[in-house]
């Protein structure tokens, strides 16, 4: 059996999106039978800025193209989430035992008709807008910790 400790952590980045009105983007996974919600996130690949990846993954999962957001702010460093161990060996193709994310706040500026969830690789079933507070209690229980350091980084810019 692999030492879970051995295992690395995914390098990834993670998007905070916010509209007009202070509400943050959430979408529910299609590949999970759980009633949690997330924001935009995917891993970095080789040779990618982490903001490029941030942009990339936005396009991926929303629909949403680089000119209806604008960067807000940053977290200076890298956040960490464990998966839970049953989860370990089952996604990412047991190469990982958790993600390092470098986390970006941007504002849309575009319309809720600019949202797409149907993309080539869809990644939601649904979205929504909520509120910033809420994120911890929509969130899968293994990533509750990591969404309130995303919070606290972005603090200052949230309502």
């Amino acid at each position: 059996m692999t030492d879970l400790s051995t295992l690395p952590y995914r390098p990834c980045a993670g998007v905070m999106l916010l509209n007009a009105q202070g509400k943050v983007f959430v979408g529910q996974r299609i590949d999970s039978t759980l009633e949690a919600w997330q924001m935009p996130q995917g891993g970095i690949d080789d040779g990618e800025e982490a903001e490029q990846a941030a942009i990339r993954e936005l396009g991926e999962e929303t629909g949403i193209t680089p000119d209806k957001v604008d960067l807000i702010a940053t977290i200076d460093r890298e956040l960490f989430y464990d998966l839970p161990e049953d989860m370990i060996g089952k996604v990412w193709k047991g190469k990982w035992r958790g993600q390092r994310q470098r986390w970006f706040l941007y504002r849309f500026h575009g319309a809720d008709s600019d949202v797409d969830i149907a993309t080539k690789h869809q990644e939601f079933r649904a979205w929504r807008w909520t509120d910033p507070a809420e994120l911890p209690t929509v969130i899968v229980p293994f990533k509750k910790a990591l969404y309130e350091e995303v919070l606290a980084g972005f603090a200052d810019y949230l309502d």
